[in-house]
């Protein structure tokens, strides 16, 4: 899978009927995640930590996907539709390069034998996913 033809192609996405509301139940579910992660990092409960700032960046992104009318069936897929933001002049190229590496980083954290979050990479991730929830709330007013 290469592009997004793909992922429809594929019925990886899928057109629904546009929700609003679902798109903020979405972005206050990320909210929920991000006090989540909080929690944890202050637990040191690091991998439960990096997984909750995870999907606070999933739950974010999904809102957009939600007002547009499109579910999902694949993070990668949510990646390129956001790419599809960035073309189009209205998201900034460094929000989906910091979610391919959360992408990633969760998926070596959920299903290998890694090595374990750092407290900075958590830091950062729950850093910027307080700025991304805001960045997407201001994509949904447009």
């Amino acid at each position: 899978m290469t592009n997004i033809d793909d992922c429809f192609n594929q019925r990886l996405l899928q057109k629904v009927r546009p929700s609003g509301e679902k798109a903020y139940e979405s972005l206050n579910l990320a909210r929920s995640y991000l006090d989540e992660a909080r929690k944890s990092a202050g637990a040191s409960a690091l991998r439960m930590s990096f997984s909750a700032a995870y999907l606070t960046w999933f739950h974010a992104a999904r809102a957009l996907l939600f007002r547009d009318g499109i579910r999902e069936k694949s993070h990668y897929c949510i990646e390129l539709y956001l790419e599809t933001y960035v073309q189009a002049g209205k998201l900034e190229e460094d929000w989906v390069l910091m979610f391919n590496r959360l992408r990633n980083r969760r998926h070596e954290n959920q299903y290998s034998f890694g090595t374990v979050p750092t407290d900075d990479e958590i830091k950062t991730a729950i850093d910027e996913a307080e700025r991304f929830i805001e960045r997407i709330r201001l994509l949904l007013l447009d």
